[in-house]
């Protein structure tokens, strides 16, 4: 993972929720949304636990890669946005989970 990829959390309680990577460590990368995992207080995951979706790109990738402060609404409405944007993709991921696919689940 780098800073300023978009992730799906895959484990844990946050799983299925799309993140941002604000910094990255070996094996590790820490991610908020700006909603319960604020800038400030990011999350600590796993890189296996983790799903890439995207590279975030515009102003707020500009910040997190030149180390500036970023605003939790500016991460709020970057999600947001890329959500509406890529609904498609995700309404589809949606509906394999609803019938039973789920990403960890092993298929025998």
């Amino acid at each position: 993972m780098n800073v300023a990829d978009i992730v799906i959390s895959v484990n844990g309680r946050d799983s299925g929720k799309r993140f941002i990577v604000i910094e990255t460590e070996p094996g590790y990368s820490l991610i908020a949304d700006g909603k319960g995992r604020k800038y400030e207080k990011p999350k600590r995951k796993k890189n296996k636990h983790l799903q890439f979706e995207d590279k975030a790109s515009g102003k707020i990738a500009d910040k997190l890669t030149s180390s500036e402060k970023v605003t939790n609404r500016e991460i709020k409405r970057f999600l947001a946005t890329y959500a509406t944007q890529n609904s498609e993709r995700y309404e589809v991921e949606e509906q394999s989970k609803k019938e039973g696919m789920y990403k960890c689940q092993k298929t025998t």
